[in-house]
């Protein structure tokens, strides 16, 4: 006896479902994905980066999002959460709901044991078809480990480490800085953690 297949979603249907739900799920290719809760690390390190982001750009025409912009990557067809959005210039939207952005300049994913693979690969692969995007950063919770993508081409991503409280991270097309101390803010690490 086979399976029934599940029916699939248009991307209407799916905004529509969303719009009205509790809890959060990405779409991709017609199913939906319900998407985890975060640690308390994972939220720390979210709220330091988007209010380091937020303070450096209030006077500048670009706004800054915490994971309930709901972006959409249009060449792919993923509907996804980012943990921290900026946009700069004016942004775009998917209706006139103003919920789903379609031009983010800089995205940053904070690293979960369950969502790491995938926030580095096919969750990259995806926002790399964004035109609009120029960096993309990935948040360790665990140790104090920042991986920052930076556009150097249509096709061509440059991948840079900033390791240990000491070190800034240099968000360049946006003209920001933030020290990995005010990223990792009332994080607490293990001691064998925080040495790796």
């Amino acid at each position: 006896m086979s399976a029934v297949p599940k029916p699939l979603l248009t991307p209407h249907e799916y905004l529509a479902r969303e719009r009205l739900a509790e809890t959060k799920s990405e779409y991709l290719r017609g199913e939906m994905f319900a998407m985890s809760g975060a640690s308390r690390e994972h939220n720390l390190i979210a709220t330091n980066v988007s209010a380091e982001l937020r303070q450096q750009l209030r006077e500048r025409p670009c706004e800054v999002y915490q994971a309930d912009m709901r972006v959409n990557v249009r060449p792919t067809g993923l509907y996804t959460y980012p943990d921290v959005t900026v946009v700069c210039g004016e942004p775009r939207f998917e209706d006139a709901e103003v919920d789903t952005l379609l031009n983010p300049t800089v995205l940053v994913e904070v690293l979960s044991p369950s969502t790491a693979d995938y926030d580095r690969g096919g969750k990259f692969a995806h926002y790399r078809r964004l035109e609009s995007l120029r960096e993309y950063v990935l948040i360790s919770q665990d140790r104090s480990l920042v991986e920052h993508y930076v556009r150097q081409g249509a096709d061509q991503w440059l991948l840079t480490e900033q390791r240990g409280l000491g070190a800034k991270l240099v968000l360049a097309s946006i003209a920001c800085r933030i020290a990995l101390e005010e990223i990792y803010l009332k994080v607490q690490f293990a001691a064998t953690d925080e040495e790796s």
